[in-house]
């Protein structure tokens, strides 16, 4: 091949890989929120999952974003094991619409949708008509380079060492391995199987070596998921392990069938003219048929699984590694929906501790035995190690994220962990004044610790109901804190009152009249600290 062929070979590949991440990235930016609750809904049916899990593949042209973003569904916990072998049976259905797409032929049409496309993003000014323009372009762009790798092929056709290479996929072990090794490496079944195509149209390979070299592509295109699991929890890696065995049980059928049947032959005759159908074919029908025969034992696939992958005593999940791993993955459909979750999650953890801290900090400060300052402090650190730690993942999400209704989520989670790292600290100030009065020997009177005990529980009430964040219910959680924050501002007031009446009285001394107006003022704080936290929430769509 000459170094022209070879460029042009390269070129023609750089298009294909482009315009199927063009695709995905702009299906992605339209509509990938509405994906998560597509598959949220329909996986309680198998059934129903198969489809779901076919079109939403079909759409986005690539089973290994489909498959990932459920493992990361079933590590964030909002999907079950058993819901996800459906999705990824029917994701190896839906990854076959590209090869049938190249078997259409299309390839002469290919820069008039391009063009049409490239028109669309460049001279329409509504969004979403952006966004459908770049799934055009992407589309046009996938099969110029189908062409050009085609084209550039051709000339392999005279050469006897490529000929004599191309022969040894008759060994189906061979063949196998090549596929696996070659999409493991890409990371992409649709490619892999679309270079395939081209080398049958260029008629570098027949179909009874091609046939077991697509075979090992559908086990090859595993190994995205499996770097996807890196770091999740043990569910997920179970996923992973039930996408790999689907593939692997179909081929050692298919290659049963291939060595004993007329298989290839049938399907050859089914479009004698069209290498590139024939293709397509092939592995249409693997997938159905192996989602067929294996449907009814989709839920002992989930218990080999876990017997494969049994629970362990601690099983620990070390959320930065899959993080990275998922904000890497940029061309995968569904990672920064996986990412918000997981942030939504560790938002929650925060405001657990700063719900604990408020607590005790009260507690303490009323002269509480069973609390120990140290404790307080340490938790305190967590939260800040929260806010950073989360702060550093929205930013990374948001370097990936294409969606507004995504980046508003992301915004508004900022803000409220930086809110709750606030009433963290505020509730470190309140603890941090027992110490002080421990030090100094005061004690407060029996008319503040009833007012301290009133504020603590005006707090934990407030921020329990911050909870319940679910959509339906964000703006009746608004609507109550503006309630809570009225009602700390106007107890704060009567409680300065009757301090200030107490040190007239001359029943608590000057000393200890300042440590209980600087938590006064860290009472106040923190009511405007969860009304900003419910006002966030309240911004938030989904």
């Amino acid at each position: 091949m000459s170094i022209e062929l070879f460029l042009m070979l390269l070129g023609g590949l750089a298009l294909f890989l482009y315009g199927m991440q063009m695709m995905s990235t702009n299906l992605e930016a339209a509509a990938g929120n509405r994906m998560k609750d597509i598959l949220e809904k329909l996986t309680a049916n198998r059934i129903l999952g198969v489809i779901a899990g076919a079109v939403i593949t079909a759409v986005i042209q690539s089973s290994s974003a489909t498959t990932v973003m459920v493992v990361g569904f079933v590590n964030s916990g909002l999907m079950s094991l058993n819901q996800a072998v459906w999705i990824i049976m029917g994701a190896n259905i839906g990854t076959t619409i590209t090869g049938q797409l190249i078997a259409l032929d299309m390839g002469v049409i290919a820069p008039f949708i391009a063009f049409l496309g490239v028109v669309l993003i460049t001279f329409v000014k509504n969004t979403k008509a952006k966004y459908v323009g770049g799934i055009i372009a992407g589309l046009g762009i996938l099969f110029i380079g189908m062409g050009m790798m085609s084209d550039a092929m051709m000339p392999l056709r005279d050469s006897q060492v490529f000929i004599d290479f191309m022969t040894n996929f008759s060994n189906p072990f061979l063949g196998i391995l090549a596929g696996a090794v070659f999409t493991a490496i890409i990371q992409s079944s649709s490619a892999s199987v679309g270079i395939l195509q081209a080398l049958m149209m260029s008629g570098l390979i027949g179909l009874d070596g091609a046939v077991y070299v697509l075979f090992g592509q559908n086990i090859g295109t595993c190994i995205t998921a499996v770097l996807a699991s890196i770091g999740t929890n043990r569910n997920a890696k179970r996923t992973t392990l039930i996408h790999l065995m689907f593939n692997i049980i179909g081929t050692c059928i298919f290659v049963t069938i291939c060595l004993i049947t007329p298989f290839t032959s049938f399907m050859q005759n089914m479009s004698p003219d069209n290498p590139a159908a024939q293709i397509a074919n092939i592995h249409t029908t693997f997938n159905i048929v192996t989602t067929l025969l294996l449907l009814p034992f989709g839920t002992l696939l989930a218990k080999t699984a876990t017997l494969i992958l049994p629970n362990k005593t601690q099983d620990k999940t070390d959320e930065d590694k899959w993080f990275e791993e998922i904000a890497s993955s940029t061309h995968v459909l569904g990672s920064s929906i996986v990412a918000i979750n997981s942030l939504k999650e560790d938002v929650h953890s925060m405001l657990e501790l700063a719900i604990k801290n408020i607590e005790q900090s009260f507690d303490i400060t009323m002269g509480s035995h069973d609390v120990l300052l140290s404790e307080i402090e340490e938790r305190e650190e967590k939260i800040d190690l929260y806010n950073a730690r989360v702060s550093r993942k929205i930013s990374k999400t948001l370097s990936l994220e294409h969606s507004a209704e995504s980046t508003n989520i992301l915004n508004h989670l900022f803000l409220i962990i930086g809110n709750i790292e606030r009433v963290g600290d505020h509730a470190m100030n309140v603890a941090g004044y027992s110490a002080v009065m421990k030090s100094k020997g005061l004690h407060f009177s029996e008319a503040a610790l009833e007012e301290i005990a009133q504020m603590k529980k005006i707090c934990l009430d407030s921020l329990h109901e911050l909870f319940d964040t679910t959509p339906q219910n964000r703006l009746k959680v608004l609507g109550e804190a503006t309630v809570w924050e009225q009602q700390i501002d106007d107890t704060t007031a009567q409680y300065r009152t009757n301090q200030i009446t107490r040190i007239k009285k001359g029943s608590c001394d000057i000393e200890t009249s300042i440590l209980y107006s600087e938590m006064l003022t860290d009472y106040e704080r923190i009511g405007d600290h969860l009304l900003n936290i419910a006002q966030a929430y309240a911004q938030i769509n989904n």
